[in-house]
């Protein structure tokens, strides 16, 4: 499977939204559409969204939903509840945002989806939210903010748990010579 994959940095906290399609297709998938929907429309081209997947419901890596009516969008259920609150609070950093639009569809944890042409296995990665997820494509792993290229999520955050994220840390860290592509920062081999 001969996937691309545009990175597109996206609002304030430069989440990576992901572009993800065959050169034969005409669709793509978008992980995680952060914000700034004109330049995430861009790196689509005349692709059409196929689907969007949610590595986790945080406000950063879902302002851009509303773009994409009528899109699938595909979460964990633990985390759905996060798209239709318009209040994020982590200590004294408080955030308000618009409701974003519902997921239509719920991933678990080792299950297979079969989107824009691509095999795509569901992960599950908690510990930085509690319906954290991952999705690998062949060669490329999308983690979200589980796994950052020399570091991990925080887990401060509520629903966040340590215990959580060491076992996530550790299958993530366990597959070798995938490249992953985090939410935030620079995709890099898993060694």
């Amino acid at each position: 499977m001969d996937i691309k994959v545009k990175v597109v940095p996206t609002g304030e906290l430069q989440e990576n939204c992901y572009v993800i399609y065959l050169p034969e297709r005409e669709d793509a998938l978008l992980v995680d559409p952060g914000d700034d929907a004109h330049k995430i429309k861009e790196a689509l081209g005349d692709r059409q969204p196929a689907a969007i997947l949610m590595t986790h419901g945080h406000w950063d890596h879902t302002g851009a939903l509303y773009a994409f009516p009528g899109v699938p969008i595909y979460i964990h259920r633990e985390d759905a509840p996060m798209l239709t609150k318009t209040r994020f609070q982590a200590g004294t950093f408080v955030r308000e945002v618009d409701p974003r639009p519902e997921a239509t569809d719920f991933v678990a944890d080792g299950q297979i989806l079969k989107l824009a042409g691509i095999t795509i296995q569901v992960l599950g990665t908690p510990g930085h939210t509690p319906g954290g997820v991952s999705y690998r494509m062949g060669d490329h792993l999308f983690t979200g903010d589980t796994l950052f290229d020399g570091d991990y999520g925080r887990t401060d955050l509520p629903g966040g748990s340590m215990a959580q994220m060491r076992e996530s840390l550790r299958m993530l860290l366990g597959l070798h010579g995938l490249r992953a592509y985090p939410g935030h920062g620079s995709n890099f081999i898993i060694p």
